[in-house]
């Protein structure tokens, strides 16, 4: 199986987001399952890495308050100006905070991809507001982004 990270956290997404569990406790057995599942062990502890760096980087990046942001020369190689719009533009819905922004742009270059692709940088921005599960219309209106975006290529 041809997979990486990124498949095991929409693997992970699709299956257990919305779910109440300890972690603690089912971290093992998530991982025994996702196993089964046919994820290599290795693909599973980087994503289950990139899930806890996620934590981490919430806590040390709570106090940004500032709303202007320069893409890095990396940055700008991974996030192509379509994925670096999206970010803009969810950031000037206020669907994206300044702290949620950086979430974003973190996580998708912690991804061993060269590029990022404006569909992966959905997810991942989905994740990330997931994750906080503060701001449940933050929520509806990305998805709402999104299916019509995907309701619009399929017609």
């Amino acid at each position: 199986m041809n997979e990486d990270i990124f498949d095991v956290l929409i693997y992970l997404f699709e299956n257990y987001m919305g779910v109440e569990y300890d972690v603690e406790l089912d971290t093992n057995n998530l991982k025994s399952e996702l196993k089964q599942a046919g994820f290599n062990s290795n693909i599973i502890l980087k994503a289950f890495d990139w899930l806890e760096s996620l934590a981490i980087e919430e806590e040390s990046l709570l106090e940004i308050k500032e709303n202007f942001r320069i893409f890095s020369h990396e940055e700008t190689e991974k996030l192509n100006l379509e994925c670096r719009n999206f970010i803009l533009f969810l950031c000037r819905l206020d669907i994206l905070n300044a702290l949620q922004r950086e979430l974003v742009i973190s996580r998708a270059m912690a991804l061993s991809r060269k590029t990022i692709l404006l569909e992966e940088l959905q997810w991942i921005t989905l994740l990330i507001l997931l994750s906080q599960a503060e701001d449940e219309g933050s929520i509806a209106h990305l998805e709402h982004i999104l299916y019509q975006e995907t309701s619009a290529l399929l017609h």
